[in-house]
């Protein structure tokens, strides 16, 4: 490829979320006289800014938070408050165990919430009517239900929303998902995308809770089990992610990013597929009962294959696709969009879009997400984006779950003549965690 340099699958999954630090640039100045609205601060005001969900991933973006002039740091919550303490006695800000205070506090703006998922959709609700502005990590929900009612509330309580699919603000995904959108590659018969696994079942043995966490709280919406670091860790042996129901597995952790690049290439940000299917031996998803890492439940939990039908015929398989988007069958080629990454074949078909492609983007998600908040635009990966994207990801797990074909109206966000399939737009919450009304 002549027109950028790309790199293997290998350094793609080993670089992890190594782009938060590259990406980072100088903060826009904004013109003053230029006031907030709807809510929002005024552009001559530091954004005051708490984080709900201090781990691994809410670390890189913190770090990213820390070289944006508009912004100030005021608070920490974690359920390890340990945890929170720390980061936030080194920045002069508070810490809290129980995220609810901090949504309290009048002189917190927006916040930035990278919890495990079974919190995702409570926080942001909560967050929403406390009127604050949210960068919600991805996926953006646990069910297609809650993700639904987070686009309402952030709607009915005028908010800026912003989901952490960083791949939006990036200069050459830009290029590929609108080359394609375009035209580019003329009637897109198919895609495949990367083969994402499925969430397994969790039978871990009981340790000792670490003093400061309360891990009936972190527990949540779920039913208690006993605490394990196994469990507790996102990606450990094998950590949250992997399990139901705190999770999506794969299918919602890297299946967001990669899906997100379909939908944004298709033009499909505010709907989806048509039908959904399988192929392949059954869904037999294993239960850890001690600690492994992840390579047999992701071995097992990849099949049967997916598939999905677009309006317009173009059919989704997953397989063998890049991690962070997909490979795009066209009738003038063939585009691969992955993370920073841009190729397509021949060579020359996507060569003058990238010549020609829109220099001034600023490749910083938070910083988007921070001049959104000042003028109350629309982000680049709104609210409306992480629920459509999401719902790709719940589709396919429901499919591999169900074993058979499933017809979905995009439109009403139900599954045609099932009611089985139609019980799983949603799950039971632990009392007193209920979905907050919208």
């Amino acid at each position: 490829m002549n027109a950028m340099t790309s790199y293997s699958r290998r350094q793609f999954l080993q670089r992890g979320c190594g782009w938060l630090a590259a990406s980072v640039v100088l903060p826009q100045v904004l013109p003053s006289g230029v006031l907030g609205a709807g809510g929002g601060p005024g552009a001559n005001e530091r954004i005051g800014i708490g984080i709900i969900g201090m781990g691994r991933q809410a670390g890189d973006l913190l770090r990213i938070l820390q070289g944006q002039a508009t912004a100030r740091l005021l608070a920490v919550a974690d359920v390890n408050l340990n945890r929170a303490r720390d980061v936030a006695g080194k920045r002069q800000a508070e810490a809290y165990q129980d995220y609810r205070r901090l949504l309290e506090r009048k002189d917190v703006d927006a916040i930035i919430t990278a919890t495990p998922e079974q919190w995702r959709a409570i926080i942001c609700i909560e967050a929403c009517q406390a009127g604050k502005d949210i960068y919600a990590e991805k996926p953006m929900s646990l069910t297609i239900h809650e993700g639904r009612q987070i686009v309402k509330a952030v709607r009915k309580y005028g908010r800026v929303l912003q989901t952490g699919s960083q791949q939006r603000s990036m200069l050459h995904n830009h290029i590929g998902c609108e080359f394609i959108r375009r035209g580019g590659l003329g009637k897109v018969h198919r895609v495949v995308a990367s083969n994402y696994p499925s969430p397994w079942e969790c039978a871990l043995p009981a340790e000792k809770v670490p003093d400061g966490l309360d891990w009936d709280m972190w527990c949540g919406p779920t039913e208690p089990v006993p605490y394990n670091k196994d469990l507790y860790l996102p990606r450990a042996n094998p950590g949250w992610l992997s399990f139901r129901p705190y999770s999506g597995g794969e299918m919602t952790g890297w299946g967001s990013h990669g899906f997100d690049q379909v939908q944004w290439a298709l033009g499909m940000d505010a709907t989806g597929p048509l039908e959904i299917w399988v192929e392949g031996p059954k869904f037999d998803p294993p239960t850890y009962a001690v600690s492994e890492p992840k390579t047999r439940g992701d071995k097992i939990c990849s099949q049967p294959k997916v598939f999905f039908r677009y309006p317009g015929g173009t059919v989704m398989e997953l397989g063998d696709g890049p991690p962070g988007g997909a490979i795009f069958f066209g009738e003038k080629g063939k585009v691969t969009i992955d993370r920073g990454v841009c190729e397509s074949e021949p060579d020359a078909l996507i060569d003058e879009a990238i010549k020609q492609g829109p220099r001034s983007l600023k490749q910083n998600h938070i910083q988007n997400w921070l001049d959104c908040i000042k003028t109350r635009a629309t982000p680049v990966a709104d609210v409306e984006i992480g629920h459509r994207s999401a719902t790709i990801c719940h589709l396919g797990n429901l499919a591999r779950r169900l074993g058979r074909k499933l017809r979905w109206d995009p439109g009403q966000e139900v599954f045609i003549g099932d009611k089985e399939a139609n019980q799983y737009l949603d799950r039971k919450r632990r009392k007193p965690w209920a979905l907050p009304r919208v």
